[in-house]
């Protein structure tokens, strides 16, 4: 009975199972569902949430709780619970001890130094922290300087795991003693008829060799037509092939040359040098006295301000590092990759925010590894939106078509200047994450994840949206008439 109902009405039954599937993507909005299809991106590829922040549920979703890689929107996770734990006014620390006699200036001994994972020692406060050291009375060391980088305990990494592009900056390593980003800055400019690339520090460790072709193209993406390498033998060679257009002029390039500790020495001593200083001895690996106060203590800008680089650059390093800074404040040192993840789980807990799906490899997104949910992303969001480190919080998220990873993005839309977003890129993913403030005034949580080998034909997608969001409105009730 049940077959023979079945073969009369089957036209009829399978009309109905099309129209209802999917039940979610019926409510999804018409640009965005035809943006999706122009780009070839199926809907199980895409998770999304929007919710206003002082609503209960959100009032678009779609496969919410589903896994998914956020590529770097992962930072809002890893900055919000420091914000949470460490506060906005936290600083990380560099200390420095002088072991050895201090005559004269000069100090006969070894000069410490102790990193405990401060992300934001840039050239410039490098110089500040020597001028402090130089008030101290030091302008000469007699002996060697010895570097100390215990506080983080880490396995061997590998910096070109990821894209095969260990020289790229946003795959340098994390490290408790780091100094600028673990670039190395260089020069590149015509002159005559070559390519000349010159180091902007002393670097007596790294030889130079150009075969660059000079060459009338356009500038444009200049760097995608250099193909550096470097030898791993010492003294190390980085050798620059490819072709550089002679419109480009002078141009400056950062590349991850060194290992963070090798980078910070060299960096320290050529800085030192240019300011007049000198260190006669070798540079080696030891530990700081832990029964002996430090000459000078150099704090770091505070975690608020940190932020705003991380995030509106999106900065892996910096991260990564903050991400390790988690573990050894809430769990002890040495810092290990597991109780970074070990404090963020402990903090969700503490939100009452379930997060199954969550894996955290290095909190920063640069990973093939790392998910979570749009739906936990949701949560944390506005989490962060009723906490009281709200402010600093979304302050530090790139502005809509103003500035950081958004300044060239959608420019021409009404949402310019009225959405603070996380980006989040990789090969085959592409999210977005953060706060749209729509027409009407209110604010919206709103969190986009694309995980499809098409996500980088995705920008329409994200930008229907956006839109979709900015003129979000509620359908009225309506009112019943009153018979009497």
């Amino acid at each position: 009975m049940h077959a023979a109902f079945f073969l009369r009405h089957r036209t009829f039954i399978c009309l109905l199972l099309l129209w209802a599937w999917p039940a979610a993507a019926a409510t999804l909005p018409p640009a965005f569902t035809s943006a999706l299809r122009d780009a070839g991106i199926p809907l199980d590829a895409v998770a999304l949430i929007v919710q206003p922040v002082d609503a209960s549920q959100p009032v678009l979703s779609h496969q919410a709780s589903r896994a998914m890689n956020p590529a770097s929107v992962m930072k809002l996770v890893t900055s919000l619970v420091a914000l949470q734990r460490l506060g906005p006014a936290y600083t990380w620390k560099t200390e420095i001890w002088a072991d050895g006699e201090v005559r004269h200036r000069t100090l006969t001994g070894d000069l410490i130094i102790k990193g405990y994972g401060d992300p934001t020692l840039t050239l410039e406060r490098m110089w500040l922290l020597q001028r402090e050291l130089k008030a101290r009375g030091i302008e000469e060391v007699d002996g060697n300087l010895v570097l100390d980088s215990g506080h983080f305990e880490l396995p061997a990494l590998d910096p070109g795991a990821l894209d095969g592009e260990p020289l790229a900056l946003y795959n340098a390593l994390p490290a408790a003693l780091l100094a600028n980003y673990n670039a190395t800055p260089l020069k590149l400019a015509v002159v005559g008829d070559a390519v000349v690339i010159t180091p902007t520090l002393n670097l007596p460790d790294l030889m130079l060799t150009s075969h660059l072709i000079l060459d009338d193209a356009a500038c444009g993406e200049w760097k995608e037509r250099l193909r550096p390498a470097v030898s791993a033998s010492a003294p190390r060679e980085l050798v620059f092939e490819g072709r550089y257009a002679r419109d480009c002029g002078e141009k400056q390039l950062n590349l991850n040359v060194f290992e963070p500790v090798q980078n910070f020495d060299a960096t320290f001593r050529a800085l030192w040098s240019e300011s007049g200083g000198r260190i006669t001895g070798s540079t080696r690996l030891g530990s700081a006295p832990s029964d002996k106060p430090a000459l000078l203590s150099f704090p770091s800008i505070p975690l608020a301000d940190a932020l705003r680089s991380l995030n509106k650059y999106s900065n892996n390093l910096m991260t990564r590092n903050l991400f390790l800074t988690l573990g050894a404040e809430q769990r002890g040192a040495p810092a290990t990759l597991e109780k970074s993840s070990q404090a963020v789980h402990a903090w969700l807990a503490e939100k009452q925010i379930a997060a199954p799906e969550l894996v955290l490899e290095n909190g920063a997104g640069l990973s093939r590894l790392e998910r979570i949910s749009a739906a936990t992303l949701s949560q944390m969001l506005l989490a962060a939106y009723h906490s009281p480190d709200y402010s600093e919080f979304e302050s530090a998220l790139p502005i809509l078509a103003v500035d950081g990873t958004l300044r060239r993005r959608f420019v021409d839309s009404p949402l310019a200047g009225r959405a603070h977003l996380k980006t989040g890129t990789l090969k085959d993913a592409r999210a977005l994450g953060g706060y749209v403030f729509n027409r009407d005034g209110k604010r919206m949580v709103f969190v986009l994840l694309i995980n499809h080998a098409n996500a980088d034909r995705a920008e329409a997608t994200q930008r229907a949206l956006l839109e979709w969001t900015y003129a979000y409105r509620p359908t009225p009730l309506r009112k019943r008439s009153k018979k009497g």
